[in-house]
């Protein structure tokens, strides 16, 4: 009996899911930034797969999905770097404000 290639996939899907479902919820808050940063690179590879699935096909309907594939993932990839940074920046220390205004005001009474 063979299994369909569809099938296996389809079960390999859902296995991704619930793993990444588990491994998201069980992650300490502290290490969620270094966890979204590894996964936007991961995710990364999903541009390959797109400019294969464009570069293979010989239609125009193929290559006009495989070449909106490469944009999105791009998009997707560039949006995830630029949410990680901003979540760092939310880590950095706040310089505190230079009290010169008091200072200037101390002076002139």
């Amino acid at each position: 009996m063979e299994v369909s290639h569809t099938i296996i996939n389809l079960i390999i899907f859902v296995l991704a899911i619930y793993v990444g479902y588990h491994v998201v919820w069980t992650v300490t808050p502290a290490l969620h930034t270094p966890l979204m940063a590894v996964t936007n690179a991961i995710s990364a590879i999903i541009i390959v797969g797109a400019m294969l699935a464009a570069g293979l096909t010989e239609g125009i309907v193929g290559q006009i999905a495989g070449t909106l594939a490469v944009a999105l993932a791009a998009v997707n990839v560039f949006g995830g770097f630029l949410v990680t940074q901003r979540m760092l920046e939310m880590f950095k220390k706040k310089e505190p404000k230079a009290p010169a205004a008091k200072a200037i005001e101390g002076a002139k009474s």
